[in-house]
């Protein structure tokens, strides 16, 4: 689009909060009347055909292109949360919006950095490198010479955010109507809390700021530099980091495929177990793999930080399960949160638990499924789960549980997509070194102050 150019009707539209809103209201008229169908054929006793009613909440979900489209791909990757046909469906659905045409690049920059913001880059380019649902990355060059990615926020954001969460509620209306296993309010707060930290970028750069802390003597894991002379709330500059995609790597040897899930492994797992922050956003994009098969993180507007004692849990749980410790089992779930725990409750939950810990309790060399198909894999142990859950339920995850869940899960997918078969109990037990609740909060305090980043309550 030539400077001065006004973008397309369609094109602007989509950008305005008007247009958005248009969306969302024809939106939410069609999720009302799903949930009211799905409502009648519950009090009719009708059996509700899970994999047409699926089909029907993606048609409904996927006029919008905005971060709704974040809100559902999360839901999908929840395990269990939502019955496997709506997780299928909503897997499918694209996170992104109408890339913003160069005028309106303009005008963003100018908000954010003034008028002459030019004269702050010695080039910077007007198409956009990369898209995402709640902003789009620019290659520039500053004045000194450095190669920098401007991630700049689309207008609007903080209004549709919120008008997303409105659509939330109504997803998880729908939900609790479909089905009772679950009580998933506790979800949609931690959803909610993330989705709004999202789109502050200073935070973002804080998060920055501690991952640079937290792997600074890991140099196979690259986090990047953030310029605050470039950046404010709604615009992040960083230097640019080389890299490809992570799925370009699927054909290479197998030693070059363990090298960087090794390194995938550390740069999840070190920050958790000696910080108590992880990578709570565990899409494939967000990762890059450098020539020496180190690995860029490149997005940090989802880092979910934890307690010491939620820490404290997961490797108190861990070591339990390695024991068959059953009261240590069960104060590992009440430090995260759960409450009435019933014996049948503790036996559904350590379904889920084995299944998640599996590769890091087995001292041995394997694939993440071992033998099992990445199609299949956790649908067996889903499926038990969900199936207790209908007689015990509902049971309320705790907020804590939520991210760390679907997180876990995320990185087991890019070691399944790699095909890496490595030792992961040794790779735990070399990052757990010797946990100790009161080391990790030392280290915790002494980091997030130095990256202004506040303690988790």
């Amino acid at each position: 689009m030539a400077d001065g150019e006004k973008p397309p009707k369609k094109l602007k539209d989509a950008n305005t909060l008007g247009g958005r809103m248009r969306r969302y209201a024809s939106t939410t008229a069609s999720l009302g009347g799903f949930a009211a169908k799905t409502a009648v054929n519950r009090m009719l006793g009708r059996e509700m055909d899970n994999a047409k009613a699926a089909l029907e909440l993606k048609t409904v979900l996927g006029g919008l292109k905005g971060p709704v489209m974040k809100v559902a791909q999360l839901l999908a990757t929840v395990p269990d949360l939502l019955p496997p046909e709506f997780a299928e469906e909503l897997a499918t659905l694209q996170s992104s919006a109408p890339p913003m045409g160069w005028p309106f690049v303009r005008r963003r920059m100018a908000a954010e950095l003034g008028p002459d913001w030019t004269a702050r880059f010695e080039k910077f380019e007007q198409e956009a490198a990369a898209a995402a649902s709640l902003g789009q990355v620019h290659r520039a060059v500053t004045k000194e010479g450095r190669r920098v990615a401007c991630k700049l926020q689309y207008p609007d954001m903080a209004s549709a955010v919120e008008a997303d969460l409105g659509q939330l509620d109504l997803a998880f209306a729908i939900y609790r109507r479909a089905d009772r296993a679950i009580d998933a309010s506790e979800m949609k707060g931690e959803i909610a809390a993330r989705l709004r930290e999202e789109l502050d970028y200073r935070q973002e750069a804080r998060h920055i700021a501690l991952y640079r802390i937290m792997l600074a003597e890991r140099p196979e894991i690259a986090v990047p530099e953030v310029f605050p002379d470039l950046s404010t709330g709604r615009l992040l500059t960083m230097n640019w980091l080389d890299g490809r995609p992570l799925l370009d790597f699927k054909g290479e040897s197998l030693v070059r495929r363990n090298a960087i899930a090794a390194n995938m492994f550390a740069a999840w797992w070190l920050p958790f177990v000696r910080f108590g922050a992880i990578h709570g956003d565990p899409h494939l994009g967000n990762y890059t793999v450098r020539p020496d098969l180190g690995i860029n993180l490149l997005d940090y507007g989802c880092i979910r930080t934890f307690r010491p004692g939620f820490v404290g849990g997961v490797v108190g749980l861990y070591r339990s399960l390695l024991s068959d410790d059953r009261a240590g089992q069960v104060a590992a779930y009440e430090s995260w949160g759960f409450r009435d725990l019933s014996n049948d409750l503790i036996d559904t939950l350590n379904i889920w638990a084995r299944f998640i810990y599996a590769p890091l309790l087995d001292d041995r060399v394997r694939t993440i499924a071992d033998g099992v198909s990445p199609a299949q894999y956790g649908r067996k142990e889903a499926f038990a789960v969900h199936q207790r859950l209908k007689t015990l339920g509902p049971v309320k995850p705790p907020r804590e549980f939520v991210f760390m869940d679907r997180a876990a899960i995320g990185l087991g997918a890019v070691f399944l997509h790699l095909g890496a078969e490595l030792n992961f109990y040794a790779l735990f037990n070399e990052a757990m070194g010797d946990f100790s609740q009161e080391a990790l909060a030392r280290r915790q305090h002494a980091a997030f102050a130095a990256a202004g980043v506040a303690l988790p309550a």
